[in-house]
This record gives structure tokens, sequence and C-alpha cells, in this order.
């Protein structure tokens, strides 16, 4: 049997790469993830929080990956353990995040776009993720939100103002998924989570979010990593067999 290398680590994004957008990996997925960590070291970096990577990864998430990172690296994870944590609250403080908040309320509050359902902001432990049509709604709902989205681009105008309006904060806004965006502090993209495997010499990362401003940009540019756009989960596991097997 040959030899696990552990001088390369596969990173992978979750929605869109190893699952579809919120729903649950497949079979055949968990099963390649397995075969590949026996090839090379692999890991996980999402935005969600880990309450979500295990509703679509599964409860057992931790022990499938070397490395797995919660909310881009600001919950962090080697071997199954906690490796690190970092909190925007404190980056912020109460007064600028209480301002932030309400003012992402008041315009979300004023949109005009078909529907809108619940949990507009959703406040985790790094950043928050804010949806225009509300986490609340159900899959077509959010399917049917990506198409509106792409034509009237309610999150690209959404973020411009959000942009000059606190530009003072130091903050950077990422769209990711289908019916969101991210708000964390500048340094905190998926990025962050390098630090904890900077002493593997070859690290790959892949995403389908990699076009500038979407949430894998600055992970799949970094001078650090070797990146690789994925339209699938299919397509990335026929894209790591080519290049592990």
């Amino acid at each position: 049997m040959a030899t696990r290398k552990s001088d390369v680590i596969a990173l992978f994004d979750v929605d869109g790469t190893l699952t579809m957008p919120r729903l649950k990996a497949k079979d055949d997925m968990i099963a390649f993830l397995k075969d590949l960590r026996s090839k090379i070291m692999v890991g996980m970096v999402g935005g969600s929080d880990l309450v979500k990577q295990k509703e679509q990864l599964g409860d057992d998430v931790l022990q499938m990956f070397d490395y797995a990172f919660s909310e881009n690296g600001l919950v962090a994870f080697k071997d199954g353990e906690p490796l690190a944590s970092q909190d925007i609250q404190s980056f912020l403080g109460e007064e600028n995040l209480k301002k932030l908040i309400n003012f992402i309320l008041h315009y979300i509050a004023d949109l005009d776009i078909p529907i809108k359902r619940g949990t507009f902001i959703e406040f985790r432990k790094g950043m928050l993720n804010v949806s225009p049509i509300g986490r609340n709604c159900s899959h077509q709902e959010r399917c049917e939100f990506e198409v509106y989205d792409k034509e009237h681009k309610v999150r690209e105008k959404f973020v411009a103002i959000l942009e000059e309006k606190f530009k003072d904060l130091g903050l950077k806004y990422s769209i990711g998924g289908q019916i969101s965006f991210d708000v964390f502090p500048i340094g905190w993209d998926k990025t962050y989570c390098l630090k904890f495997v900077d002493h593997v010499p070859t690290i790959h990362f892949f995403g389908d979010k990699t076009y500038e401003g979407g949430n894998d940009f600055e992970i799949f540019t970094s001078d650090r990593t070797v990146g690789h756009t994925v339209v699938s989960p299919e397509d990335t596991m026929q894209q790591c067999k080519s290049l592990f097997f």
C-alpha cells in the first residue's frame, strides 16, 4: 500500500464543491473523500458554522478531515479537536456592530424583491451572514432568488452600499452561495485558514466561487495555494482523480 503524502493537502469549499448548495453530500462523495485521505492530507473550509457543515457532511465531519475550518477558519479543528477561534464581536465592539445590524435590517425592510421569508441576518462567531430573501426560504425559493439576483444584482448593490457606508470599519463583504453574503473583518476571508496549514509545502484549493467578489476568490488566488475552479461535486471528484490517483 502506498504511503500517504504528508507534504500535500487538498482544501475543499463545501457548497457547490463537495455538495450542492445547502444539500447533503452524496454517498459517493463521502467514500471519495475517505479514499483521497488515504493518499494525501485533506481539509475543508467553508463560510458556514459547524452546525450547518454537520447537516451537509454528517455528524462525523470533524473526523473526515485532517483539518476542518468553519466560518473561513475562524473556528478551526485539527484531527477532530479544537485548534483556535476568533469572533467579530470583539473586533467591532458593540456600538459599531449595532449600527451595522440596524442599517442592514432597515435596508432589507425597504428592499422590493419578489418574496421575503425570515432570518435576514445570521450572527456567526466570526462574521455576519446577510440574506435579502431570508435564510428560512425553501430550496425552490432559494433557487428562484439566485436566478433573480443574477439579473437584478440585489446582493451586489447591497454590498456596494455597505462598503461606502461603513468604509471605516475595516470590513470585507463576500458574496457566496445562492441567497446571501458574508460580512467579516478584512483578512478574515478563507485565506485565514492558511495559517494553520502553512507548514504543508503544497496546498491545493478547490472551489466554485473563485471569481472576483466570490467567497473563494482570495484563497483561490493566494500565492500559497494551487487553485482549482470546479462546477459541481462530480467535477471536484474528477479533477482530484486526475491529480492524485
